[in-house]
């Protein structure tokens, strides 16, 4: 099956078309296979794409993680996707509009130099209640800012906020070592409070337009970025007035900028064409 490598920020996918896969039932095996870095292409998640309509630009957009569990949405996947499509002439037109579990997501393409794009996103209108996160332990929130939650005998206030999907922001002055914060993520995720688990975001305020952010993400582990982590942590640092509605987000392997506007939350940042190639799948 043929595919496509694609990074944003360091955080890769391969990139496939429906029509690849359409005798394949068992997807969750494939993506296990072919994100597998020592056995098989390598990336952090696996992108499953279809054109519904070419001349309006809709496509429908599936997500699964390294360990083959299907998210609801990202937004560097939904860049990586955005990126693939015009450097095929899949999608000729600079807007179109992505279907996905989470919801119908709008992207532009801003500027393209080759295989490098600028893209910007629209992510949708944050999940701020206990319900719609889902957030569990028991009580109904409307909002849920600097929870004291415990892990390991140690409280961690957190800010919980879904963009699509679930995302525990932690506020930290200056970030632990590599196996604690690992350590910590690994805990969050699969903390009883959160029923379909959850993405973990280390964040560092930097000033009121910028912060910096280490990602822990669901199904995955660490990542070098994350697209919906970026908006979590920056919809966390408006909701706790640490900074403006427009935040530049600094990550391991660059910046993206993130605002909140009007309700909805966009994103934009690069995403990277790296290579193509077949993978024998049977």
């Amino acid at each position: 099956m043929n595919f496509t490598k694609v990074h944003s920020l360091g955080n890769d996918f391969l990139v496939i078309e429906e029509t690849e896969v359409i005798n394949i039932s068992e997807k969750a095996t494939l993506t296990r296979r072919i994100c597998e870095r020592h056995t098989g292409v390598g990336a952090d998640g696996l992108l499953l794409i279809s054109i519904k309509d070419k001349d309006k630009g809709i496509v429908n957009f599936r997500i699964f993680n390294a360990d083959g569990t299907e998210p609801e949405i990202s937004g560097n996947g939904l860049r990586c996707a955005a990126a693939y499509l015009y450097y095929k002439n899949k999608i000729t037109s600079n807007n179109f509009l992505f279907l996905t579990p989470a919801g119908d997501r709008e992207c532009t393409i801003l500027e393209r130099n080759n295989n490098l794009f600028h893209i910007k996103i629209e992510m949708g209108i944050p999940k701020l209640s206990s319900q719609e996160i889902p957030f569990d332990d028991g009580s109904i929130h409307k909002e849920i800012i600097d929870y004291p939650l415990s892990i390991n005998q140690k409280i961690f206030p957190i800010t919980v906020v879904s963009i699509g999907n679930p995302h525990c922001a932690i506020f930290i002055d200056r970030f632990l070592s590599r196996i604690e914060w690992h350590q910590i993520g690994r805990e969050i995720e699969f903390h009883p409070f959160f029923p379909k688990k959850t993405n973990v975001e280390f964040v560092r305020v930097l000033n009121r337009n910028e912060i910096e952010v280490l990602f822990w993400e669901r199904g995955v582990g660490e990542t070098l970025s994350s697209g919906s982590g970026s908006c979590a942590a920056a919809v966390a640092s408006i909701l706790k007035n640490l900074t403006e509605k427009k935040v530049k987000v600094r990550t391991s392997m660059g910046s993206l900028t993130v605002e909140w506007d009007n309700g909805k939350v966009y994103q934009s940042g690069p995403s990277e064409i790296v290579f193509e190639g077949d993978f024998p799948f049977n």
